[in-house]
This record gives C-alpha cells, structure tokens and sequence, in this order.
C-alpha cells in the first residue's frame, strides 16, 4: 500500500512539473516576471509569533523592479494550534510604468492589516485558509480591501512520519476591493517544494495574475524560514 501510494505521489509531481514548464514555455511569448520572496516566522513562545517578510518583485528575470514588499506582525496562536490571528504593517513600493513609455513613476503605500489564518488536513493533504483585511495608504489615497487564500499542500517524498520532504504547492488568492471596482485581482499558482531541514524549506513555482483586464506571468522562488 505504501508503494502505490508513492508511486501515485511520484506521477501527480511528474503530471504538476509538465504542466508548469509547459504553461512557463507559453508564457516566453508574453511578459513573464520573477519574484523573489523571503517568509519567515519567529516563536516568541508557544503561542506568540513575530511574522516578517520581503518580496523583491521584476518585470522581468532580475534587474527590472516591478514593487518591493516589507510586511511583519504580531500574532497569536489558539485552537491547539490549528488557527493563529495576526495584526501587521507592510511598506510597498511600486515601480510603474507610464503608459506607452519605458519611464516609470514611483508610488509609495503603507498598509495595516489583520488577518486569520486556519489549519486542516484531510488525508495526506494539508489545506491552510487565510482570511486578510488591509487598510491601504497610497501616496494621498486610502483604500480597504479584503483577501482570500486557498493552498494545499501534498507531500510526495517524506524524510520522515512527521515532515516531507519533497512537496507539491498549489493555492488561489482573491482581492476584494471595499468600493468598485470590487474585483481587484486573481492569482493561482502551482509549485514544488523542498525540505532542507525540519526550519528551511525552500520553493520554486509558476503564477498567474488576473486582474480585471489583463493579467501576467510570474516565477515565485521562495524561502520559508521557522525558528
């Protein structure tokens, strides 16, 4: 039984690589950026976490600054560790360009947020559901928005009973703006991950953006780092 269910592990990661190199071939012919992100969390104690995070996102493969993301907070634990309530701050500064031009304007925006993040496991798939609310500050502008996070995670070769050490990553984010237009975007991505060790994990994926209009092709390389 532990054969077949490796063996069926092994070909759902075989089945996840082609489809994303093969949707990373077509996404060549569009514009097709690199994220480059750090996430990490300290225990203060059993219940209580500092998050802290940096995303260094490109237009391009590396050089092109799309937006530069700092976020941390404060959270808390609760529910035998299955849920945690964090309240943050986060610096974005985004490089945009000008429409029908290679000039850019820089915008500046400090964010506050809340958010509640939920933990389950049904089988050998573990789901993790993050309910965010932001309070934005762009430039002379406030805005309010709501977030949706969907991710699975399945284990496709384990180190031991207790943490794999290859996985699949797949989640679906929605941004709900508070005023219209109330769709503000869609991202869907899918990815494989690594176990270094029992703190660093490290992860490379394929995202896809939807905004109301149009929408963009990213790499994510990822660490996560617990301790």
């Amino acid at each position: 039984m532990h054969k077949i269910k490796l063996n069926f592990r092994i070909k759902i990661l075989a089945l996840t690589l082609g489809l994303m190199f093969s949707s990373l071939a077509q996404a060549q012919e569009s514009n097709l950026g690199n994220w480059l992100i750090y996430i990490g969390n300290k225990k203060i104690d059993q219940k209580w976490n500092i998050h802290h995070e940096v995303q260094y996102r490109n237009y391009d493969a590396i050089g092109d600054l799309e937006q530069l993301l700092l976020r941390t907070g404060l959270g808390y634990t609760f529910n035998e560790g299955t849920n945690n309530f964090l309240v943050g701050y986060g610096y974005i500064l985004s490089e945009n360009y000008i429409a029908d031009s290679n000039d850019k304007v820089s915008v500046n925006e400090h964010r506050i947020f809340q958010q509640l993040t939920s933990k389950q496991k049904i089988g050998f798939v573990k789901l993790n559901h993050r309910y965010r609310f932001e309070q934005r500050f762009v430039e002379d502008d406030y805005k309010m928005r709501f977030r949706y996070f969907l991710g699975l995670n399945i284990p496709v070769l384990k180190k031991d009973e207790e943490t794999e050490k290859i996985y699949l990553s797949a989640y679906n984010e929605i941004f709900l703006n508070t005023e219209s237009s109330v769709f503000d975007r869609n991202r869907l991505y899918g990815g494989v991950g690594y176990h270094l060790n029992k703190n660093l994990r490290l992860e490379l994926g394929y995202m896809n953006q939807f905004f109301e209009n149009s929408n963009r092709d990213q790499i994510n390389i990822i660490a996560f780092l617990n301790f």
